[in-house]
C-alpha cells in the first residue's frame, strides 16, 4: 500500500483516507485521517479458533456492523520455550491482522507482554517462573530481559501493518490492566517506551476496570475502561481522571467464562444491546469482549483465584453474540438491527453458517494403563526432594508448562499423609498403583492404608490452569511445590515423570503395548478408537456421558479437558481437526469410562445462571 492517501470502501461508494493522520483523540470524539471516527470493536482470539475459520469469523463481525477488530497476542503460545517461536500456522499473527484489513476491518493491537485474555498466567510463558525470585509484570530484571528478547521478535511483524504504513493497525494497547495490579511506578513508561522505540508510532492506550483507573494508566496513552453494565459513575470517574478526551469501553463484557463445578453464564441479550444503545447515544466508543469467544483448546485456560481456586472450562464461548461454533445468536441480531439503524447504511450479508454433524458414536476398544505409558515420556528424573513443573530438567532447559506430573516415593508404613497446601492443583494418590484418594484445594489430609514392606506411594498432579490475574500470579508454580508430609515426616527421594501430552507424547504411544479393553480396566488410563468421517468433515461437539475427567485428543491434537463437575457437557470438535475417513480418537481418562463417546449436532454448555 503506496502513499499517504489510499482509496477505501465507505458509505458513500469511494472514500479517501488520509493515511498521514492517525486514530487522534480531540475532546470528545476521535477522528481517523483526520475524520470523525467511532470505534465500533470486538474482541476475536486468533488462538481460540482454527485458522481455517478466521475469516469466517470476521466476515461476520463485519455484517454485524463492526468496524474493528480488537486482537490480543499470547507470549506464552508464540515463545513455548526460550529459544522457541512459534508464529506460523494457527499462530500467523501477520497473516491474521492481513486478513482484518482484506475484510475491511481496522485493528486495535493488544501485545502485552501481559493479555489476562482468561488464559494460564495471563498468556505469560510458565519458563519465567523458574526463576524463584521473578516478580511478573514489573521491572525486575529478569523479567524486562525476557520482554526484550520476546519484542524484538514479535514487534517488527506488526510495525509494518500500522495505519501510517497503509496497514490496518490504527492503535496499540499498553499492558492490560495494570491498575488493578500495580506494584512498579516504572514499569508501564518501560512497556511504552519499549514498544516506541521498536517503531509502535500509532495511539497508545491503557485498559482498566474502574479500581484501576488511577493507576493503570502512563503519560501519553488515552485511558480506557472495562465494565458490562452502564455503570454512570465509571464513566463520570474515567470524565475526571481524563478530562476532554473522547470514552472508549475497551472491554464490554458480552458475557463471563465459566469455572468447573460451577454453572455457565449468561448475559441477557435484551441487555447488553441497551448497554450498547446507551453509550453510542452518549457519543462512546465501544469493544465487544468477546464478539467471538472460541475454545480453550489444550491446556490454554485460566483460573480465578477468588474467592477460591477455580479453573476454567475448556469452551470460552462467553455468551457472545457469535457462539462457540460461530452461530448466530439472538444477541447477533439485536446488535445487527441496532448497528445498522445506528451506521445509516445497509450493512453486509450475512454468510450462510456450517453444518453440524451428528456422527456415529466412537467405540474406544483399546486400553493402555497410565504405567504402561510411562516408558514413553521424558527421561524420569530423580530427586530428593519435590521438584514443581516449571524448574523440571526437561523441554531443553525450559520446565514442563501443562498437563501432569508423576511424583512417586518408597514408605514402609500407612498414616496420614498431608498436602499442606502443596499439591497445585490436584492429585489422585496410590499405593502399588491402587487409588487410595484424592488432595485439591479443599481436600488436604488422606489415610494412606498400612501394609507389609516397601511400597510405592505414587502422586499424578494436574496443573488445572494458572490463575489469569490478580496479586497470585507469582505463586503459580504448579505440581508438588513443598512438602508432602507422612506421618509428620516430609516425603523424599523421588522419581518424577512429566507427562505434558504434547502431540509428540500421544503419537509415539502407537508404539505402546494397548489391550483389547479388559472387564475392569485400570484407571488412570489411555482409551482409543476410531471415528469415521464420510466426506467433508463438519463440526461436530463431543459428548462423554459415562466419562468422568480427562482430556480428549483426536489426530494427536488435544481439544480439550472434560469434567463431570460440569457446567460444560459437551466439547467442540471444529471440522478442520478431522479428516475425511478415518479419525484417531484418544481419552486420558483418570477414573471411569463408558468405553463409548457420541458426537452431537449441538453445543451443550450446561445449566444456565443469569450474570
Amino acid at each position: 500500500m503506496e502513499g499517504s492517501f489510499l482509496k477505501s470502501k465507505g458509505p458513500s461508494g469511494k472514500i479517501i483516507i488520509n493515511r498521514s493522520m492517525g486514530l487522534m483523540s480531540n475532546s470528545s470524539q476521535f477522528t481517523l485521517g483526520g475524520k470523525p471516527f467511532r470505534i465500533l470493536g470486538g474482541s476475536l482470539h486468533y488462538f481460540r479458533l482454527p485458522r481455517a475459520y478466521w475469516r469466517d469469523r470476521m466476515v461476520k463481525m463485519k455484517a454485524c456492523g463492526l468496524n474493528t477488530v480488537t486482537v490480543d497476542v499470547p507470549w506464552s503460545l508464540h515463545q513455548p520455550q526460550k529459544e522457541e517461536f512459534h508464529f506460523q500456522g494457527g499462530l500467523d499473527l501477520e497473516a491474521f491482522l492481513q486478513l482484518a484489513a482484506d475484510v475491511g476491518l481496522w485493528v486495535i493491537l493488544r501485545p502485552g507482554p501481559y493479555i489476562g485474555s482468561d488464559l494460564d498466567l495471563g498468556g505469560l510463558p510458565s519458563w519465567l517462573l523458574r526463576d524463584r525470585e521473578m516478580m511478573l509484570r514489573t521491572t525486575y530484571p529478569g523479567f524486562i530481559a525476557a520482554v526484550n528478547v520476546y519484542f524484538d521478535k514479535l514487534i517488527p511483524k506488526v510495525v509494518p501493518l500500522q495505519f501510517k504504513k497503509g496497514g490496518p493497525i490504527i492503535a496499540v494497547q499498553v499492558e492490560n490492566k495494570y491498575g488493578s495490579h500495580a506494584r512498579d511506578g516504572n514499569y508501564m513508561s518501560f512497556i511504552k517506551e519499549a514498544l516506541r522505540e521498536r517503531g509502535i508510532s500509532e495511539a497508545l492506550l491503557t485498559s482498566d476496570d474502574h479500581e484501576g483507573l488511577k493507576h493503570g494508566g502512563v503519560k501519553g496513552a488515552l485511558r480506557t475502561l472495562n465494565l458490562q453494565k452502564m455503570k454512570h459513575d465509571h464513566i463520570k470517574y474515567l470524565e475526571a481522571v481524563q478530562p476532554n478526551s473522547p470514552v472508549l469501553v475497551m472491554e464490554l463484557w458480552t458475557g463471563r467464562c465459566d469455572g468447573w463445578g460451577g454453572l455457565h453464564h449468561s448475559f441477557a441479550a435484551e441487555d447488553l444491546v441497551s448497554v450498547v444503545r446507551e453509550m453510542l447515544r452518549r457519543g462512546m466508543s465501544i469493544n465487544l469482549y468477546m464478539f467471538y469467544g472460541g475454545t480453550n483448546f489444550g491446556f490454554m485456560n485460566g483460573a480465578l483465584a477468588n474467592p477460591s481456586y477455580k479453573a476454567l472450562v475448556t469452551s470460552y464461548d462467553y455468551d457472545a453474540p457469535l457462539s462457540e461454533a460461530g452461530d448466530y445468536t439472538p444477541k447477533y441480531h439485536l446488535l445487527r438491527d441496532l448497528l445498522s439503524n445506528f451506521n445509516k447504511e445497509i450493512l453486509p450479508e450475512m454468510p450462510g453458517l456450517r453444518w453440524k454433524e451428528q456422527y456415529e458414536a466412537a467405540i474406544l476398544f483399546q486400553h493402555l494403563s497410565l504405567w504402561d505409558a510411562l516408558p514413553f515420556t521424558h527421561e524420569p528424573f530423580r530427586a530428593q526432594f519435590p521438584v514443581h513443573m516449571e524448574s523440571l530438567p526437561i523441554n531443553n532447559g525450559n520446565g514442563q508448562a501443562y498437563g501432569y506430573t508423576l511424583y512417586e516415593t518408597s514408605i514402609t508404613r500407612g498414616g496420614s499423609l498431608k498436602s499442606g497446601g502443596n499439591i497445585q492443583d490436584r492429585a489422585l494418590v496410590f499405593v502399588n498403583q491402587s487409588f487410595i484418594g484424592s488432595f485439591h484445594h479443599r481436600n488436604l489430609e488422606l489415610a494412606v492404608p498400612d501394609g507389609k514392606g516397601k511400597r510405592t506411594l505414587s502422586l499424578l498432579v494436574e496443573n488445572c490452569g494458572r490463575v489469569h490475574s490478580g496479586k497470585e500470579m507469582d505463586n503459580q508454580r504448579k505440581g508438588i511445590v513443598g512438602d508432602i508430609l507422612l506421618n509428620r515426616k516430609p516425603l523424599r527421594d523421588f522419581t518424577i515423570y512429566s507427562l505434558d501430552m504434547t502431540p509428540a507424547f500421544i503419537n509415539s504411544l502407537y508404539r505402546a503395548n494397548w489391550k483389547t479393553v479388559p472387564s475392569k480396566p485400570s484407571f488412570p488410563g489411555f482409551f482409543q478408537g476410531r471415528l469415521f468421517v464420510n466426506g467433508y468433515p463438519s463440526d461436530t461437539f463431543v459428548k462423554l456421558p459415562g466419562w468422568s475427567k480427562g482430556v480428549v485428543f483426536i489426530n494427536g491434537q488435544n481439544i480439550g479437558r472434560y469434567w463431570d463437575a460440569g457446567p460444560q457437557q459437551a466439547l467442540f470438535l471444529p471440522g478442520p481437526f478431522l479428516n475425511s475417513g478415518m479419525n484417531q480418537v484418544i481419552l486420558f481418562e483418570e477414573a471411569e469410562a463408558d468405553l463409548k463417546i457420541q458426537f452431537e449436532d449441538s453445543a451443550d454448555l450446561g445449566m444456565t445462571v443469569d450474570i
